[in-house]
């Protein structure tokens, strides 16, 4: 059967159109896809920063479990981050005996190099650690008694600061109203020995 000349342009339009209109959903689904992993990676890098930043803390819980006599030392270090300790401590610890006040400054030291990202390094520039870190370590004067680990770094989407812990507030460093800012506190109890 022969068809008419006018029904299949029509035909030819219908699939055009159809073709146009599935063009139009495929790309929507495209840019759906994209802003799923985009949100996808950043969320990924959020977790990596919280991981990374509770590994440091019990890192450091432990050294200064280790070096019970000097507890007071780590507690009046203040803000740890930024290369605010300056250059490696004199007494090498790692390599010599240390008195527990040098070896809680080395492990001061080291801490705050673990927190910069200076254990690892691309082209002279420090590539790992936390984005902006700040350490704050509390505890009881003198002894034994529950210590607190507060880490706070920079985030990649703006929330509300955390209420709970000052530590790196006001500091410029976390975006306006420090919106930037993500804090991990880790406490623990150390004993007397």
């Amino acid at each position: 059967m022969l068809i008419p000349e006018r029904h299949r342009s029509t035909q030819w339009g219908a699939t055009l159109l159809e073709i146009l209109i599935s063009i139009l959903i495929f790309s929507i689904g495209l840019l759906g896809l994209a802003s799923m992993q985009i949100t996808s990676k950043r969320a990924n890098y959020e977790a990596l920063q919280r991981s990374t930043a509770a590994v440091l803390a019990h890192g450091m819980l432990e050294r200064m479990r280790v070096n019970q006599t000097a507890l007071d030392s780590y507690v009046a270090a203040g803000n740890l981050g930024g290369g605010s300790l300056g250059s490696a401590p004199a007494a090498d610890c790692a390599a010599a005996n240390c008195l527990p006040t040098e070896l809680s400054a080395y492990h001061l030291w080291s801490f705050e190099q673990e927190l910069d990202g200076q254990d690892e390094q691309r082209g002279g520039v420090a590539t790992g650690g936390l984005a902006s870190a700040t350490a704050c370590i509390s505890g009881p004067p003198g002894g034994s008694g529950t210590y607190s680990i507060v880490i706070a770094w920079r985030g990649s989407a703006e929330l509300e600061s955390p209420a709970d812990s000052a530590c790196g507030l006001g500091l410029g460093l976390y975006g306006d109203g420090d919106s930037l800012r993500r804090v991990l506190t880790i406490t623990t109890f150390i004993g007397a020995i």
